[in-house]
């Protein structure tokens, strides 16, 4: 199965995820499960990877992002390149 590159981008943080491959629908279940798990943005990235299992990457600028989770907006996107 192959993984999907997510970047939680907010006002706080600027984190990449490995992701299983799922879907937009699926990923915003995921994400608002984990929201809801925190008192604080900034522990999401951290519940994000502990309720679901994925893997925080270094920033790299060259990797081509599947979803983006603009924690501001709560908006799921697919950046266009």
């Amino acid at each position: 199965m192959t993984n999907l590159i997510v970047e939680i981008d907010g006002y706080i943080h600027n984190v990449l995820l490995t992701v299983r491959k799922c879907s937009k629908k699926e990923l915003k279940q995921k994400y608002l499960q984990a929201k809801n798990n925190i008192t604080d943005i900034r522990d999401l990235p951290v519940m994000f990877c502990r309720l679901h299992h994925f893997d925080k990457l270094s920033i790299h600028y060259h990797i081509e992002i599947d979803f983006i989770i603009d924690t501001d907006t709560d908006r799921i996107y697919t950046p266009s390149y």
